[in-house]
């Protein structure tokens, strides 16, 4: 089958073209916007993207156009699609009715952390040998992909509350009825497609009539949120984390090291190199959600010692005259505070220096922004990038190297390629 993926670049629908691809499908792809680490992946992988969504560049013997949600009315090549009845699907009931069928779905759920989560689920699986397949919206280190087929029944998968395309406006989380699933918090975001949190709550209480009752659905504990949906109907068990059935207890504060309890008995220390206490709480959900699906929790425990991260994810991307550049996937106040909170628990005293792309739908919209000046305050200093205030990536890059002296540490924060400013920052520093 020959498939055209429109919207290739996004972390989504790259693993889409990969798990395509290994299905042993011919795939190609468009996007407006091609920047790694995706675009780098896929070109790897040997799969042909073109720039920009010009109808004459779907090639004319497709079976099937998979549709991203970037895809709107009024688009040329979408109007395209439609008058000429080509066949098309979204990504996620492309993904439901191809992969996950018939598959042991563990699904990540949240307003944040699902990456992190996925990743180290996914990890943990690997590292008992039951060689699951993923798809996960960035890039686990362990694997070097986004996504894969697997070898076992167990398929662990990101399971956005956004939603699913033009034409399907549910959330893309319920085409993938999982038997396991993690529910990390629930905020408001996405204020371009909700209005209110309550809605958010109703399309996840949509996805836990998806659950079956032999599933488990791991939930943390401290988000009111959550109970509140778990509230309008659950039929499935729950466990809970952060607080309740699965706890850590602080071996050092930044999160570095901690022991595991499960019903107040200890399983084991987790030692890593990861930071924060939402990575933490992150850890004590992917234990419980492995677990379920046979695995040990000392092993998991073990497993994540050997955890390397996500790319894109407090990824140190360079040290130069003695300053580090990180690279973080923010996108909500909540996620920039934690971040921010991990680093300094790191740190110390040394001086921080945030840059900021506002660049998601909510962020842009000014949804959050008192939170977000709330977020930036652990900062030394803050940079928000957001024309016109700063009209040239260069200047930025210009006044932080500036700035920056031996011992500092900046984070750049962005869910886009930011003009690539890590690079340019480094390249600044060297010179």
């Amino acid at each position: 089958m020959k498939i055209h993926i429109l919207g290739i670049c996004g972390t989504f629908m790259g693993g889409i073209a990969l798990l395509a691809r290994e299905q042993g499908h011919h795939v190609t792809g468009a996007d407006s916007n091609v920047y790694p680490p995706m675009s780098t992946m896929l070109a790897e992988q040997g799969v042909d993207i073109m720039q920009g969504f010009q109808p004459h560049d779907i090639p004319p013997d497709t079976d099937t156009l998979v549709v991203g949600n970037v895809m709107r009315r009024g688009l040329d090549i979408v109007e395209h699609v439609l008058d000429r009845n080509l066949p098309y699907t979204s990504g996620p009931q492309w993904l439901g009715e191809h992969i996950l069928r018939d598959r042991w779905v563990l699904a990540v759920a949240g307003t944040h952390g699902k990456t992190t989560t996925a990743s180290m689920l996914a990890w943990i699986l690997e590292y008992a040998g039951l060689q699951p397949g993923f798809l996960i919206g960035g890039v686990p280190e362990n694997f070097g992909i986004s996504a894969r087929l697997g070898a076992s029944p167990f398929f662990v998968v990101e399971a956005d509350e956004y939603d699913t395309a033009f034409f399907d406006k549910r959330s893309k989380f319920v085409h993938y009825h999982p038997r396991t699933v993690i529910l990390n918090n629930l905020e408001y975001d996405h204020a371009d497609i909700f209005p209110d949190v309550q809605a958010i709550k109703t399309q996840f209480h949509h996805l836990m009539r998806t659950v079956p009752s032999s599933g488990l659905a791991v939930v943390n504990a401290q988000e009111a949120n959550l109970k509140d949906t778990l509230a309008m109907g659950c039929w499935t068990p729950v466990e809970t984390f952060a607080d309740g059935d699965w706890r850590a207890e602080y071996l050092q504060a930044d999160g570095s090291a901690f022991r595991v309890f499960c019903k107040g008995v200890e399983q084991g220390i987790v030692r890593w190199d990861l930071l924060g206490e939402h990575n933490v709480n992150n850890a004590l959900a992917a234990i419980a959600a492995a677990r379920h699906a046979g695995v040990p929790a000392e092993h998991a425990i073990a497993g994540l010692a050997e955890f390397q991260g996500v790319k894109r994810r407090m990824q140190v991307r360079g040290t130069v005259r003695g300053v580090t550049v990180y690279d973080d996937f923010a996108h909500h106040p909540t996620a920039i505070t934690t971040t921010l909170a991990g680093l300094r628990a790191k740190v110390g005293k040394a001086r921080i220096i945030a840059l900021l792309e506002p660049r998601s739908n909510t962020m842009r919209m000014g949804t959050h922004g008192a939170a977000v000046a709330a977020a930036l305050q652990v900062a030394d200093y803050a940079f928000i990038y957001q024309l016109p205030e700063w009209d040239d990536i260069d200047v930025l890059v210009a006044t932080v190297a500036q700035l920056a002296q031996a011992g500092d540490h900046v984070l750049v924060m962005s869910n886009g390629g930011f003009g690539g400013v890590h690079d340019k920052l480094l390249a600044q520093l060297a010179n």
